[in-house]
């Protein structure tokens, strides 16, 4: 990779974050329709998958030729993190309040950050630390502080939810040296996407569907949700981590919360607190950090 392309790592990373920042907007409008939190997952998810296959079939159609010992890593990455990070996280929504739910997932780039030391030998440095605090103390305060309704159970699932979040940044970094980034996304996708459907009642999609006042309407809105909250993000994300390390790009990713909070008042008339204001100035301060130029041997 050139400097050039190592420059606009970072920006790729943010990017994701910004998209995936936008998700409540999509999550709010399909719920009026009566779908559930699986099914709008497994609709965002099935979507993806075909622009993902189309992409793979447009560049280059060899890029569906892996090994056979690659499919427990694609396994990986689509039940054991996007799949397995998506049903822990909304079922964590079920069990506490959404703002503790949201500071369980956001527990991401502390397990990327010690997987990363285990399974890549990269160097824990004081800047990234002071990142890392930083940025989770910011998703502390954008989403709110709140310790009530933490059962032991649901403190598992939430941690679940960071645990299979962050282990996209590990197995796709994994991933990649063998693959192009549109492999990882299309076999991804199509992975997770048919998982889904064992628990999303497809039918039942189906027949939403069809009952809306305007199923051509809605259709198209699932194709921009997927488009908008997974197609984009992911395979900006991906295409980030070829020059970023996996812990550093789960730290810029937390610039997520602090969008959705920025849409949240601009499309929903919600308050800005004191915390989130608070929250939005300290995961700026780590994206600033981050991106600062080091010393000459200096480890970001």
């Amino acid at each position: 990779m050139n400097k050039q392309s190592k420059a606009f790592g970072p920006g790729l990373i943010i990017l994701a974050g910004i998209f995936w920042g936008s998700m409540g907007l999509f999550v709010r409008t399909l719920r009026r329709y009566g779908f559930s939190s699986i099914q709008i997952t497994s609709v965002r998810l099935t979507f993806a998958a075909v622009f993902f296959v189309l992409l793979v079939l447009w560049k280059d159609p060899k890029g569906f030729l892996i090994r056979l010992k690659d499919i427990p890593l694609f396994l990986g990455l689509g039940i054991v993190s996007v799949l397995f990070f998506t049903v822990c996280y909304f079922t964590a929504i079920d069990m506490m309040p959404l703002s503790t739910a949201a500071i369980l997932l956001y527990t991401s780039p502390i397990w990327v950050m010690l997987l990363s030391i285990l399974v890549f030998r990269e160097k824990l440095s004081g800047r990234k630390l002071l990142a890392l605090i930083l940025a989770f103390g910011g998703c502390v305060f954008v989403s709110g502080i709140s310790g009530g309704g933490l059962s032991a159970e649901g403190l598992l699932v939430g941690l679940g939810a960071g645990l299979g979040y962050g282990l996209y940044s590990i197995l796709g970094t994994i991933a990649l040296r063998r693959h192009s980034p549109f492999t990882v996304t299309a076999y991804t996708f199509l992975i997770a996407a048919v998982g889904s459907w064992f628990i999303s009642h497809p039918m039942d999609i189906l027949s939403k569907l069809s009952a809306a006042p305007s199923p051509v309407g809605l259709f198209f809105f699932f194709i921009l949700t997927a488009l908008v909250t997974a197609v984009v993000p992911f395979l900006s994300y991906t295409l980030g981590l070829q020059t970023v390390e996996a812990s550093k790009a789960a730290i810029l990713a937390t610039i997520e919360p602090l969008v959705a909070t920025v849409l949240g008042i601009l499309a929903f008339n919600e308050a800005l607190t004191l915390s989130a204001f608070l929250g939005i100035l300290l995961i700026l301060s780590a994206v600033v950090i981050l991106n600062l130029p080091g010393r000459k041997g200096d480890q970001t």
